[in-house]
């Protein structure tokens, strides 16, 4: 390993997407921050990361599943081969640009996370203050090298300041993933709501802590997984239906009559006030419709590409039921509330990330200097939530 490289965990463009999996440890170069080169380096920082996480998202990369054409097409336009993925970090700041330490504060030895979306600050929906629908948005990881690396260079402006004093640097690691939940929740008001959770992986499971947190007086998860929906039981849901996942309904997107009657059973046959769709699956999109009381809201998180069908859409309108989609955070409110709820250790909700969530590191937390395919492909694909240790 030569001085000015770096290992990172990446994908080749140049080979076939459809055909390969997971993503290739190798050399890259370190970023640099240089000023008279690149005088927009006076607003980066140069990061040394201490703790990656691997979510959804990366999983879709990993199984080849998602984000390809976006991946691909953000190469072909920096003409290169090969991007760095990963975007939940917690790092050490190393070296900053003029602007970044003078305007922001960012000096060596500052612990920080950050924004996976890099925003324009100039489109119409930023200068609306909808920053997190950004029109020239950069995802990090996908669009712009990312975090599975020993170093990152990141806008300033993007980054998050964190007090490892008070949050453990595991729970500080994602923080990103987190204040995804924490926007589902606060999309609308769950204050003595009966809330649905349909999908309980990681951002399903924030969001049953959250709610909790926020007054949710009844939760309901929905869950096929039966390790995910004992951890489930244990973050608070009052009750947890599984998905029969070898039903076979009339469609493959068709609701079950089965789960949509046992949630209006535990809500005295009214539907839910709140459904939280997180799993993307267009069946669970119809429960939730089919679960929801009248008047009620449902909040679209899942993401899944391709068209999908809504049945009944007449009664989705005759019902008054509102939809709600949410994507990434709002910058930077979220994430105010975000570190709030963590840095409470009343609510309960930091702790029970550490213990049930990430297991005590048991399993969850896989050293990147032993990285090893095979082994890391069955921890990401048991556990929810699994942190990449760098310099931790």
């Amino acid at each position: 390993m030569k001085a000015d490289t770096m290992w990172a965990l990446t994908y080749d463009r140049r080979e076939d997407w459809a055909s390969t999996r997971g993503l290739k440890k190798q050399l890259m170069p370190i970023p640099r921050i240089d000023e008279k080169t690149h005088p927009e380096d006076i607003d980066q920082v140069l990061i040394k990361v201490k703790y990656a996480g691997f979510c959804g998202s990366d999983r879709g990369i990993w199984f080849r599943s998602a984000f390809g054409p976006s991946i691909i097409q953000s190469l072909e336009r920096e003409k290169r081969d090969i991007r760095i993925i990963g975007h939940e970090l917690l790092g050490e700041v190393v070296e900053a640009g003029s602007r970044a330490r003078t305007h922001y504060g960012y000096q060596p030895g500052r612990i920080v996370t950050t924004e996976s979306h890099i925003i324009c600050n100039r489109c119409y929906q930023c200068l609306h203050g909808q920053t997190n629908v950004c029109a020239d948005d950069i995802i990090i990881g996908i669009s712009q090298d990312g975090c599975f690396a020993e170093y990152i260079k990141i806008p300033a402006n993007v980054l998050w300041p964190t007090d490892l004093s008070v949050l453990h640097p595991w729970v500080g690691a994602i923080q990103e993933p987190f204040g995804n939940a924490v926007h589902c929740c606060t999309k609308v008001d769950l204050r003595g709501k009966t809330v649905a959770v349909f999908g309980c992986g990681t951002i399903g499971l924030f969001v049953i802590l959250i709610a909790r947190a926020l007054g949710a007086s009844r939760i309901i998860g929905i869950e096929p997984m039966e390790h995910h929906a004992e951890m489930a039981r244990k973050l608070g849901a009052d009750e947890v239906i599984r998905v029969d996942t070898s039903r076979k309904g009339t469609h493959p997107w068709s609701s079950d009559p089965d789960i949509v009657d046992q949630i209006r059973n535990f809500t005295r046959r009214v539907g839910v006030d709140v459904a939280m769709e997180m799993s993307g699956n267009n069946s669970a999109v119809n429960n939730a419709i089919h679960a929801t009381r009248r008047g009620g809201d449902i909040v679209l998180f899942g993401l899944k590409s391709g068209d999908s069908v809504i049945e009944s859409f007449d009664r989705l309108i005759v019902n008054g039921i509102a939809l709600h989609s949410v994507i990434g955070r709002e910058i930077m409110k979220t994430w105010f509330i975000t570190r709030n709820l963590l840095e409470d250790r009343s609510n309960g909700i930091h702790d029970r990330i550490l213990n049930v969530i990430l297991n005590g590191g048991n399993g969850t937390v896989a050293d990147f200097s032993e990285f090893d395919a095979d082994p890391f492909e069955k921890q990401i694909s048991y556990h929810p939530k699994v942190l990449i240790r760098f310099a931790g």
